[in-house]
C-alpha cells in the first residue's frame, strides 16, 4: 500500500514527508521497493544528492540492494548528464555480483550511447545476447534512437522491421521517441515509414511531438497529410482558426459565422471589427467559440482594441462562457500594452462563468499590477480569487504591492492575516518583508524577519523541497527587493 501511494506520483516534498511518516508506523517497515521508488521520485525531480542520500540510507539500514536499484541510479544520473557516475554504479553492481537484467543492460547501453561510447555500447549489447537475454522493445528503441541520431536511417528502419519479425512490436513510446529524433534530424522519409506503422496499429503522437513533426514537414516542403491522418484528434490544434472552422462546420454554422471565420483566416481583422459593430446594432448573436477565436486571433496579432471589441460585443448580447484561453490571452495583451483599467473587469467576467485564474497566474497578475502602481486593482484581483487560491504566493504578491505603495502597516497586517489562515512563511515571504520594512525605514522589524529567514534556511535538511505555492513565491521574490 505504501509503495502504491508513492508510485501514484505525489509532489516530491509530500512524497518525502509521507515516506518519513510511514517509517514511524509500528507494523510497517520500508523495503527495497519503497526505497527504490523514493529514489525514482528524487531522480525524476533532478535532486541527485537526495537520491544518493536515500541509497546510502538503504545500505545503512541493511535494506536489500539489487540490479533494479542500481539501474534506477544509472538511469537518473545519466539523464542528469553525469555519465561517469552512472558507469561507476554499473561497475559497482557487477563487482558485487548482481546479474544484470534486460532493463539493466538497456539502461547501460543508453548511458554509453549518450556519452559517445558507441563501441562499448555495442559490446554491452553483444554480451547481453550471449548471456541468453533477449532484447525488449526499449532495447531496440535505444539502438534505433542512436542510429537515427547518427544519420544511419536505413539501419534504423532495418531494426524497426526485424524487431517485428521476432515478435516485438514497436509501442507508442518507441514511435514517439523515433519521430522526435527524426524531427531533430529533419528526416521526413524515415518519419513517414514510422507514421505508416502507427496508422496501421492505431498509435498516436504526443502533442508536442506532433507539433515538431508538423514543423519539420513544413520546413522540408513535404506533405503532412499522413501525419494528420495518424493524429486526427489533434490535427487542427496547431491552428485555432482551423479548429474553429472545423467545429463550426460540424454544427452547420450560420452565414454570419462562416463569413467571420473566413475573414479571420484571411487575417482581414478590420472587416471583422466592422461586422461585429453591425451585429451589435442588429442584435445578431454569434456562438461563444467563434467569439473566443476572434479574441485569440486579435491578441495573437497584437490588437487589444479588436479583442476588447469582441468581448464588449459578447457582454452586450449576453454571450457567456467564452473559452478560458480567450480571457487569459486578453489579460496578457492588456498587461503588455499597459491597459490595466480593463483587467479587473475581465477577471470579473471569468469569475461569473467560474473560470479560475490559478495560483501562478493570480500571483503574477497581482505582482504586475503592483509594478504598474495599481494597488487598488491588485487588491480587487486578490479579493476575486477563491479561498483556496488565497495562499502564500498571492498573499505576498499583494503584500509587496502595499509596500511599494507606501502602505507598510497594511502590508504587515495582511502578512499576519496570512499566518492566521495557516500559511507558513517561506524564503520569498521573508525577502518581501525585509525589503519592504527597510524601504519603510523600519530596520528593527526587518532584522527580526531576517533572523527568522536564517532559521528557516538552517532548518532545511533538503533545501530543495518546498510546497508548490512556496516555490511560486520564491520564484516571484528571489531576493530582498520590492517592485
Amino acid at each position: 500500500m505504501i509503495n502504491q501511494v508513492l508510485k501514484a506520483h505525489p509532489p516530491m516534498e509530500k512524497a518525502w514527508l509521507f515516506f518519513n511518516w510511514a517509517s514511524n508506523l509500528k507494523r510497517f517497515k520500508h523495503d527495497q521497493y519503497t526505497y527504490t521508488t523514493m529514489m525514482d521520485i528524487f531522480g525524476e525531480a533532478k535532486r541527485m544528492s537526495s537520491m544518493k542520500y536515500v541509497f546510502e540510507l538503504m545500505q545503512q539500514k541493511g535494506i536489500r540492494v539489487d540490479a533494479v536499484t542500481y539501474t534506477s541510479l544509472m538511469h537518473w544520473l545519466s539523464k542528469n548528464g553525469d555519465f561517469e557516475e552512472a558507469i561507476r554504479f554499473w561497475d559497482e553492481m557487477r563487482e558485487k555480483g548482481f546479474e544484470p537484467t534486460v532493463v539493466s543492460y538497456t539502461a547501460y547501453m543508453k548511458v554509453l550511447f549518450d556519452d559517445g561510447r558507441v563501441k562499448e555500447a555495442g559490446d554491452a549489447y553483444k554480451e547481453m545476447i550471449q548471456s541468453g537475454i533477449p532484447p525488449n522493445c526499449h532495447t531496440y528503441t535505444v539502438l534505433m534512437e542512436y542510429l537515427v541520431g547518427s544519420g544511419k536511417y536505413e539501419e534504423a528502419l532495418e531494426i524497426f522491421s526485424k524487431m517485428q519479425d521476432t515478435g516485438v512490436k514497436p509501442d507508442k513510446a518507441a514511435c514517439n521517441i523515433l519521430v522526435e529524433k527524426c524531427c531533430k534530424a529533419g528526416e521526413t522519409r524515415t518519419m513517414n515509414r514510422i507514421l505508416e506503422y502507427m496508422k496501421e496499429n492505431n498509435l498516436v503522437l504526443r502533442y508536442h511531438v506532433f507539433m515538431e513533426a508538423l514543423q519539420s514537414f513544413k520546413a522540408a516542403g513535404k506533405s503532412s497529410i499522413l501525419l494528420r491522418e495518424v493524429n486526427l484528434h489533434i490535427s487542427f490544434e496547431d491552428n485555432p482558426i482551423d479548429q474553429s472552422i472545423d467545429n463550426a462546420a460540424a454544427k452547420s454554422f450560420t452565414l454570419d459565422t462562416g463569413l467571420i471565420l473566413l475573414l479571420l483566416k484571411k487575417q482581414n481583422l478590420l472587416a471583422v471589427d466592422n461586422l461585429l459593430l453591425g451585429m451589435t446594432g442588429n442584435n445578431t448573436k454569434l456562438d461563444s467559440l467563434t467569439i473566443s477565436t476572434i479574441i485569440e486571433v486579435n491578441c495573437d496579432r497584437g490588437r487589444p482594441d479588436g479583442a476588447l471589441l469582441a468581448l464588449d460585443y459578447s457582454i452586450k448580447l449576453g454571450i457567456i462562457s467564452l473559452q478560458r484561453n480567450a480571457y487569459l490571452s486578453l489579460i496578457g495583451i492588456l498587461i503588455r500594452s499597459n491597459m490595466f483599467e480593463k483587467v479587473v473587469e475581465i477577471v470579473k467576467e471569468m469569475v461569473k462563468v467560474r473560470y479560475s485564474l490559478g495560483i501562478y497566474t493570480g500571483a503574477l497578475l497581482i505582482y504586475r499590477l503592483g509594478r504598474a502602481r495599481k494597488p487598488s486593482d491588485a487588491a480587487n484581483i486578490f479579493n476575486l480569487l477563491p479561498d483556496d487560491q488565497k495562499c502564500i504566493s498571492t498573499y505576498m504578491a499583494l503584500v509587496s504591492v502595499y509596500f511599494s505603495a507606501g502602505a507598510a502597516d497594511k502590508a504587515v497586517k495582511l502578512f499576519q492575516r496570512m499566518q492566521k489562515n495557516g500559511n507558513n512563511p517561506c524564503l520569498g515571504t521573508y525577502n518581501v518583508l525585509i525589503a519592504g520594512l527597510e524601504k519603510s525605514s523600519r530596520p528593527s522589524e526587518a532584522e527580526t524577519y531576517r533572523k527568522a529567514k536564517r532559521i528557516l534556511q538552517n532548518d532545511h535538511c533538503f533545501p530543495e523541497i518546498a510546497l508548490f505555492d512556496q516555490n511560486i513565491c520564491d520564484l516571484l521574490f528571489p531576493g530582498e527587493s520590492v517592485p
